[in-house]
């Protein structure tokens, strides 16, 4: 008996070898077989993303792409054809995911691999605090390099979009301007006696009525006219609304 335990002992150690071997090896396939995905997700990322930047900027925006990781335990029926995609509602903006779906294979499957797009640009940010409603000035903001797809809500990016109005709700020095975070504002409150203007036709029209609505410059008002006729018109300041006739 005491002869059988080396013989044992080695055939023990052979086997528990050849196993951690073929741990290994399909270790090896399986990383090889992520990293395969995750490069199809990046070669996918990077020419969608000519029609994902906004052109409204003074200047390019700089893009910075963060790839994510899939599971590298991830096991996949074996596919002859893989296509990266988009999936339906996401944007290459901020924190989003490519897809990667078997479209020729005995299973089909789908996988999603993380991303995070930057778009790094010049913007108007904050110098000081500005409280709700507090009209904004140029010497609110100085221009600065800051990350646009931060948030979904889009960059203020020249200052005539943003110069005049007000503040939404508090706003603290370093913020970056962007649509939300501002006002038109208010010309006139409902109730008011406001002067209806317009001309097209080879006539023109001037009368005064009461505003429906709230006016706020730009945008447009309701205005009930004596006759009991209800307009509607273009703001242009705080006693004039324009037909469009």
């Amino acid at each position: 008996m005491p002869k059988l335990l080396p013989t044992l002992f080695s055939r023990w150690r052979t086997r528990l070898l050849a196993l951690v071997a073929l741990l290994l090896c399909s270790g090896h396939a399986l990383a090889s077989e992520t990293a395969v995905l995750e490069k199809m997700a990046h070669d996918f990322v990077t020419p969608a993303l000519a029609d994902a930047l906004p052109k409204d900027g003074a200047s390019p925006l700089r893009a910075e792409v963060v790839m994510g990781s899939l599971d590298a335990r991830l096991k996949l029926a074996p596919c002859n054809q893989v296509e990266a995609h988009l999936p339906k509602g996401s944007s290459l903006w901020g924190r989003s995911r490519i897809g990667l779906r078997c479209v020729d294979g005995p299973r089909r499957w789908t996988v999603y691999v993380p991303v995070t797009v930057k778009a790094w640009g010049p913007a108007w940010v904050l110098k000081r605090p500005v409280a709700a409603g507090d009209t904004l000035t140029q010497e609110d903001a100085e221009i600065a390099e800051v990350d646009w797809a931060e948030q979904r809500s889009g960059v203020l990016a020249v200052p005539e979009r943003w110069v005049g109005r007000q503040a939404a709700f508090p706003l603290t020095p370093g913020l970056a301007l962007r649509e939300n975070m501002v006002r038109t504002p208010q010309a006139f409150a409902p109730g008011a006696q406001i002067r209806v203007q317009g001309e097209g036709g080879g006539f023109s029209i001037s009368a005064t009525g009461r505003a429906l609505t709230a006016g706020m410059v730009g945008e447009s008002a309701r205005i009930k006219l004596p006759g009991g006729r209800v307009v509607t018109g273009v703001v242009r300041d705080a006693q004039t609304v324009e037909l469009a006739l």
